[in-house]
């Protein structure tokens, strides 16, 4: 107890620079890099969808890059992470290897859930990432008991729990609030609010207009981030994670985001204009933003389509490994089914 007291006191060893708006362009440069490469395989992952080699769902992460690196940028070592099905972003801002989860997304051994997960159900121990969840809003209550395990631990750890706007209103989400507040557990909720659920806009499903608030009647801080500018959730995510690790309680942070796709493959996303999609593309797109800031710092053209080139090798060298793993043996049905204790 008194070496996790110590700890507490100390702080935590981040694994990323800390970035801010006068930051350097090594730790923009990284998070431009981290954006690029969850874009390119979430492209490279719609291709394989359309290719029949994706079975089920597939939600993919493409606009959203912003909110899960600024995020992941701001976490220690042991901080876990966990979210909904619209999960590919999160696993590779978590340092999980692409070559897993792309294998992991096509049904074949080589994946994280030795292929019977999918892209909904996968999980990594060692990158303290777990999962995705396909039932809205399952993993606010997870993601709360999480933070109670490190809080009965009392080991400086935080859980990072994600969840999309359409998920905000579940009943589970506001017993989660009233829990954490209670004890004061260590976990920053963040709503991932890009604007659509499963066919509806948020102005019409929520009477709600400032989703930051919604935890307030039980006392929870918050506050509303553009979610597609990376350094403003990297430094509303440094306040929340400081909040929550000087065991002041929870935290919900609302980012403002949008997603250029459909809610899953299957969405033709009528519900929206396609001149709007293609205004937030060419005027807030959180890649290209953070491009014109490094440009401003005086990286040039090559170095871009030079880490460009890099992460299109990696994501369609993940793509061969994956079509090239072999599918899952049938016995693997009865593994992993139960834990014996």
């Amino acid at each position: 107890m008194a070496q996790a007291a110590e700890t507490k006191k100390r702080g935590k060893t981040k694994d990323h620079a800390t970035l801010d708006h006068n930051a350097g362009r090594e730790p923009l440069m990284r998070a431009w890099h981290d954006m690029l490469l969850i874009r390119r395989f979430e492209e490279k992952a719609g291709q394989l969808y359309g290719m029949g080699l994706i079975g089920g769902f597939c939600h993919l992460y493409i606009g959203q890059e912003a909110v899960v690196v600024g995020m992941q940028m701001a976490l220690g070592q042991g901080d876990e992470v966990i979210t909904s099905y619209r999960d590919h972003g999160h696993m590779l801002a978590t340092g999980m290897d692409p070559k897993g989860v792309m294998a992991e997304l096509t049904g074949r051994s080589g994946g994280y859930s030795r292929g019977k997960g999918g892209s909904m159900h996968m999980f990594s121990k060692e990158k303290n990432f777990f999962g995705g969840h396909g039932i809205v809003g399952a993993q606010v209550s997870l993601g709360t008991g999480l933070a109670f395990s490190n809080w009965y631990r009392n080991n400086d750890r935080v859980s990072v729990t994600y969840f999309g706007e359409g998920a905000s209103n579940q009943g589970q989400v506001f017993e989660s609030f009233n829990l954490a507040a209670l004890l004061k557990l260590p976990v920053v909720y963040v709503i991932e609010n890009n604007k659509y659920g499963m066919g509806t806009s948020v102005e019409r499903a929520s009477a709600s207009r400032d989703l930051s608030k919604n935890a307030s009647p039980w006392g929870i801080p918050g506050a509303q981030v553009d979610g597609m500018d990376v350094m403003a959730v990297h430094e509303a995510a440094e306040v929340a994670v400081a909040h929550c690790r000087a065991g002041k309680g929870p935290y919900l942070l609302e980012v403002k985001t949008y997603r250029y796709r459909g809610h899953s493959m299957s969405d033709p996303g009528k519900y929206r204009t396609r001149e709007e999609v293609q205004k937030m593309r060419s005027e807030r797109d959180c890649i290209e933003g953070a491009r014109h800031r490094l440009e401003t710092l005086g990286v040039e053209e090559a170095e871009f389509k030079a880490a460009d080139d890099e992460i299109k090798r990696l994501v369609q060298e993940a793509a061969d490994f994956a079509q090239a793993s072999p599918e899952p043996d049938p016995k693997e049905l009865w593994t992993d089914v139960l834990v014996e204790g």
